[in-house]
């Protein structure tokens, strides 16, 4: 007599498998579009201008993951990265240094005021950042007078487009940003509990754990990493741009996180795929306009890709 077994056959989770790896689907297919139709793509000169071109955005991105882990969002990134770029020029003459110092802290500031509002003020995130994206951009305005300003600084040159062992120094900045920030969540008793603050805020005060000091630290890092943001970008142009400089980028990395995997509802976070949602921006927008077309459908295709990435995350909550 046999023991009759039977065995349920379950269907793959293809909206789990499209939220955990689409990211990682979407560039390959967009590498192999680019290796069959681009010309002069898979050069060493390219692929470096792509990666160099990505740090911006990935360094951003890394912060906005932490604040949208907590279930927040930060829209005033860009303008953070203007008024970076606006106080470089002005503090130069004291040394470079001392000038990026200036520039981080002004980004610090920026994050305790947002920091503050969501945490103590009990506003929305949305409506508290949104508030520092125009109060942000026109002081920076205002400080840099609103010109474009040359900057002649070795300090700055070689931070924009030098190499270490043939990898440019910002690409090494954005691994070690990464490194640090997957350690931070993964490792540190500080990503549970920016985990734990996201998922049920009211348990998390309830358990007693510092969620007030834990939401400035995480809207503090973002501002941060977005005045570095800016003083890369200005590194790279040689030039002080605060009406340029950030300009929408905060669409390109809630973009990033979203695709890579970090829902807009909060208590989860992929670092890595944040990063791969960074590249993958990138290789859109070199792809647009390496064919020629408009930057605007750059735009559209990123907030196509927002929508489609909410839905799966929709439907994989809701499986």
């Amino acid at each position: 007599m046999s023991d009759t077994v039977t065995v349920r056959h379950r269907r793959p989770d293809i909206v789990g498998l499209l939220q955990a790896g689409g990211v990682y689907l979407a560039i390959a297919l967009l590498l192999l579009f680019n290796l069959a139709f681009t010309p002069h793509f898979a050069t060493v000169a390219n692929l470096r201008l792509q990666l160099v071109q990505v740090v911006p955005v990935a360094i951003v991105a890394v912060g906005m993951a932490l604040v949208i882990a907590t279930e927040g969002i930060d829209l005033s990134v860009g303008s953070t990265m203007a008024i970076s770029a606006a106080l470089l020029p002005l503090y130069l003459g004291y040394g470079t240094w001392p000038a990026i110092a200036i520039a981080m802290l002004a980004g610090a500031a920026v994050g305790s005021v947002n920091g503050s509002l969501v945490a103590f003020a009990r506003m929305q995130p949305i409506i508290a950042t949104l508030g520092t994206l125009v109060a942000c951009r026109g002081l920076a305005l205002v400080l840099a007078d609103g010109r474009l300003t040359e900057i002649f600084d070795p300090v700055l040159g070689a931070l924009g487009s030098d190499s270490v062992l043939g990898i440019p120094i910002s690409v090494l900045l954005v691994l070690v940003v990464t490194g640090a920030a997957a350690v931070a969540v993964h490792r540190a008793a500080f990503g549970r509990r920016l985990l734990a603050v996201g998922g049920n805020r009211a348990a998390a005060t309830m358990a007693g754990l510092p969620v007030r000091r834990t939401l400035v630290t995480v809207y503090v890092i973002s501002g941060v990493l977005a005045a570095a943001a800016g003083v890369i970008s200005t590194a790279r142009q040689g030039a002080s741009d605060p009406s340029f400089v950030g300009l929408l980028i905060e669409l390109s990395a809630i973009t990033a996180v979203v695709v890579g995997g970090t829902p807009l509802s909060g208590g989860r976070v992929r670092i890595l795929g944040t990063l791969m949602g960074a590249l993958l921006m990138q290789l859109i927008t070199a792809t647009v306009i390496q064919h020629d077309l408009p930057d605007s459908t750059a735009r559209m295709l990123q907030a196509g890709i927002i929508v489609a990435a909410v839905y799966v995350q929709r439907g994989r909550s809701r499986a």
